[in-house]
């Protein structure tokens, strides 16, 4: 049996997967389309995603790219109007369209640099939510799963911005999974340690091979919207076997 035959849960489905054009979004993205769902790609970075596309189709999947500015409410509002008008369905939203910002203390950081990061981090989850789980409410079915981070478990100094913006995003997962769940609809957070992403590692001191994997947070993508529908898990720690 091949691969994609073991993993036939998702066919018909519609999943939105933001930051998609690099590192976990784009392992997210791949792995719900060797699922089977129809996988819109959402990112700033238009050629990236074209790539990811690309890739998708190439190994028997479908996407779509839709570019967008996750910090724009209006291209937010305009992006959800797409979705409703061409697809009729959000099965599943994946929140992963992160960024962080050079490490330093707090009195040090510029207004626009914490504006920039909580409306990346923070308000651009919260949008993409308001514009799409009521397609979920309306079949009484969906999962919304945001990709957080350990920085929102633990204190950070020299990143209480970052910290602050998942510390947030995790008190939204929350909230939300009890405001939805009366309908049918999941919302669960995943929060890994240090992604080899390849963005700073050369920086950071961490060999990169022992680093968590993004295959590693598609594989708990994979294992939550699979989770039997009489139940979901809220939160899931994700931590490399061996400290980096």
């Amino acid at each position: 049996m091949t691969n994609r035959q073991q993993l036939v849960d998702l066919n018909g489905q519609v999943a939105v997967v933001t930051g998609a054009a690099r590192g976990i979004g784009r392992a997210i993205s791949l792995r719900l389309a060797r699922m089977g769902a129809v996988v819109l790609l959402i990112a700033r970075d238009e050629n990236r995603l074209t790539q990811v596309k690309a890739e998708i189709e190439q190994q028997g999947g479908t996407a779509f790219l839709l570019a967008c500015d996750l910090t724009d409410a209006n291209a937010v509002a305009e992006l959800g109007d797409r979705v409703r008008n061409e697809h009729r369905r959000c099965d599943i939203l994946v929140n992963n369209a992160g960024m962080n910002v050079a490490r330093k203390p707090l009195l040090e950081l510029p207004v626009e640099e914490w504006d920039k990061l909580m409306h990346t981090n923070l308000r651009g989850p919260y949008l993409m939510i308001r514009c799409l789980a009521p397609l979920m409410i309306s079949a009484h079915s969906g999962h919304i799963i945001n990709i957080s981070s350990l920085a929102g478990k633990n204190v950070l100094p020299g990143g209480a911005a970052y910290s602050a913006s998942k510390w947030g995003l995790n008190g939204l997962t929350y909230s939300v999974a009890e405001e939805l769940r009366q309908f049918n609809v999941r919302v669960s957070v995943i929060a890994p340690g240090s992604v080899n992403t390849g963005f700073g590692d050369e920086k950071s001191g961490k060999d990169p091979a022992r680093m968590i994997q993004p295959e590693d947070v598609a594989q708990v993508v994979a294992l939550l919207v699979t989770q039997p529908s009489t139940s979901f898990v809220s939160e899931i720690l994700l931590r490399p076997t061996i400290k980096p």
